[in-house]
């Protein structure tokens, strides 16, 4: 069975959004964009709110940017062809190789779940995120971690009153400072 990762860059104070809406503090340096498309090769199926697919709709005609790097093109060759699932009540329609949802999002999960395949389903943005969590079906958390306190915002981590037990199963720290963490979710604690 394909596991669900929630994967996203967070303030150390465990935020993914400023209480003022920016998120100008997560531009990853060399080293960290180089680890976000490493960890996008593994992916099968991306779920997307509509906040985080209408930021990630640059990289749709970013190719046509001449000023591009090797590895901003090598993101978008791996990122645009990506099967992408989008939630949104507002959105009637979206671009590149994205669907907008049709049900729910635990049935989506199941249904995707149910299908060959050995790529992870990846979920982006924290409101999805609390939903899945919600459910019990996250599989692993991963945080890229980064050196600033932002006070308040968006939360990386769903705010329900139950508890979720965690095996850490990767940590990885990049010479600009910032931390990667990956855990696991413990048997017997699903989030």
């Amino acid at each position: 069975m394909r596991s669900v990762t929630y994967s996203m860059s967070v303030s150390l104070d465990g935020y993914i959004v400023g209480p003022d809406g920016t998120f100008d503090w997560t531009a990853p340096d060399p080293d960290v964009f180089r680890f976000w498309i490493d960890e996008i090769r593994g992916v099968d199926v991306h779920l997307l709110g509509r906040r985080l697919y209408e930021t990630m709709l640059y990289w749709e005609t970013a190719d046509q940017d001449p000023s591009l790097d090797d590895a901003q093109r090598e993101w978008i060759a791996l990122w645009n062809p990506l099967p992408k699932v989008v939630f949104s009540r507002t959105l009637s329609t979206v671009q590149g190789n994205a669907r907008l949802a049709t049900g729910g999002l635990v049935a989506e999960i199941e249904r995707l779940r149910a299908e060959p395949g050995a790529g992870e389903i990846a979920i982006g943005g924290a409101t999805l995120a609390a939903e899945a969590a919600g459910a019990g079906l996250i599989d692993e958390y991963r945080a890229m971690v980064y050196p600033v306190l932002v006070g308040g915002g968006v939360p990386f981590f769903p705010r329900h009153e139950r508890r979720v037990d965690l095996e850490l199963v990767e940590t990885r720290t990049f010479s600009s400072r910032f931390v990667y963490l990956r855990y696991r979710v413990a048997r017997g604690g699903r989030a």
